[in-house]
């Protein structure tokens, strides 16, 4: 059997060991140099780095797992897309070799690494072993190659490209979060972007749970011919899952109190409310659920507390990659200095206008500094976001917030959203030296 793996991120390396683990004659290209090559090779792995050589086409493979961030109309995917090769994706793959694992399956425009991170966190409270993975954390392919099928719970992040490359992916509950225009770079068209995150509760059946979003109007048009038992969500509705009064209730039962949840903000109630859900789904006891969300910090790069400094407190929202996540951000203040641009996934800015009554004073900078402009004459441009965060700093005076909030993703000037936040908060904190 042979496995052709494109893309050699974690994912793609986690996965070229667990199919050569498995008998698979595997080979792995990337268009960037491999630093792992020597050690792949040991096991057997042929390594095809820095680009994809013609000689792979000229291979008949069993398998193609594709990195979801490739996009199908790159040369080398499409020419085997054209063949009528299906790109797999890794996580599939993986569960194929565990199928004793029970996971949740989280996705949406927004609030999946929140409800991911504080699902995994519940699932502590359980004997045996669990993760928080997929797109955070560990992949699951080394969970799988490390632990074997064992008694394991996952919490699993998953995205809409990851979603159109599943076969066989099966959750026991499963969410879509919300749905507002993104990646439309990708999918050229936001109802394929939808529809794709639809694919989350596809295998789902008889008493597996879909959480429904009855808040969110996209979530209600696009949740359609569900074959598993649908539990309805609601902050302001009637729904099986519900707020009312001081606490969430499940079926009229109380999860937990809202006093125990400790972040701020609208949207951190729907994360919680459903990371309660879930977790109550695959075992987790009620008294340990109302543990967990008190003890629960939050996600870094997720509205996080930086530092204040002379006055001005510092919050980092780099994970806010699109508008309708800096909306939410910007809902959890009064007024903000807000910085903002980065890489343009052509999702547009206008939705922020509403929302522009939150922002003090607006720093914009990277690609799309000047289209974001137009939507705020009164941003100030910058070329990158050293020389915003310096501005802001300047122009702060004692109780305003500075927050980082790009809209955009990180790619024009860094290459991901963690590496983004991480260079805010060493500056800002190289303001106390």
């Amino acid at each position: 059997m042979r496995a052709l793996i494109i893309g050699a991120a974690l994912s793609g390396i986690a996965n070229a060991k667990l199919l050569a683990n498995k008998g698979y004659e595997v080979f792995l290209t990337d268009l960037k140099k491999v630093p792992a090559k020597e050690e792949l090779a040991k096991l057997g792995i042929k390594v095809y780095d820095n680009g994809h050589p013609d000689v792979l086409k000229d291979i008949k493979y069993d398998l193609i797992v594709k990195n979801p961030g490739i996009k199908y109309d790159t040369p080398f995917v499409k020419y085997f897309c054209d063949q009528g090769c299906f790109m797999h994706n890794e996580a599939d793959i993986a569960l194929r070799y565990a199928p004793d694992y029970k996971y949740a399956a989280i996705t949406g425009t927004n609030g999946k690494t929140t409800t991911t991170t504080l699902l995994g966190e519940l699932l502590k409270y359980k004997k045996g072993k669990s993760f928080a993975c997929g797109n955070i954390g560990l992949p699951v392919s080394q969970i799988v190659l490390e632990n074997g099928n064992d008694d394991i719970d996952l919490a699993i992040e998953i995205a809409a490209f990851q979603l159109v490359a599943m076969k066989d992916f099966h959750p026991l509950v499963s969410v879509c979060m919300n749905l507002t225009p993104d990646h439309i770079d990708y999918f050229k068209d936001v109802d394929k972007y939808y529809r794709a995150k639809m694919l989350v509760y596809d295998k789902q059946t008889g008493d597996d749970w879909f959480l429904k979003n009855i808040d969110d109007e996209n979530v209600l048009k696009y949740a359609e011919g569900v074959k598993c038992r649908v539990i309805t969500f609601s902050i302001d509705k009637q729904a099986d899952l519900m707020v009312e009064g001081d606490k969430v209730t499940l079926f009229g039962k109380t999860l937990f109190k809202l006093e125990d949840l400790k972040l701020p903000g609208r949207h951190n109630l729907y994360n919680a409310m459903v990371a309660a859900c879930m977790a109550h789904k695959m075992g987790v006891l009620t008294d340990d659920i109302q543990r967990g969300i008190r003890e629960f910090k939050g996600v870094r790069h997720r509205l996080e507390y930086v530092d204040t400094i002379e006055g001005v407190t510092y919050y980092n929202d780099s994970k806010g990659t699109n508008p309708d996540a800096t909306k939410v951000a910007l809902s959890a203040f009064d007024k903000v200095i807000l910085l903002a641009g980065g890489y343009d996934k052509k999702t547009g800015f206008d939705d922020i206008i509403p929302y522009l009554n939150h922002v003090k004073r607006m720093y914009v900078y990277g690609d799309t500094r000047h289209e974001i402009k137009r939507i705020c004459p009164e941003a100030v441009v910058c070329e990158d976001l050293k020389e915003a965060v310096l501005k802001a700093r300047e122009w702060a005076q004692s109780g305003d917030i500075i927050l980082l909030s790009p809209m955009c993703a990180s790619w024009d000037q860094f290459s991901n959203f963690e590496e983004r936040g991480d260079f805010f908060v060493e500056l800002v904190k190289s303001f106390r030296v």
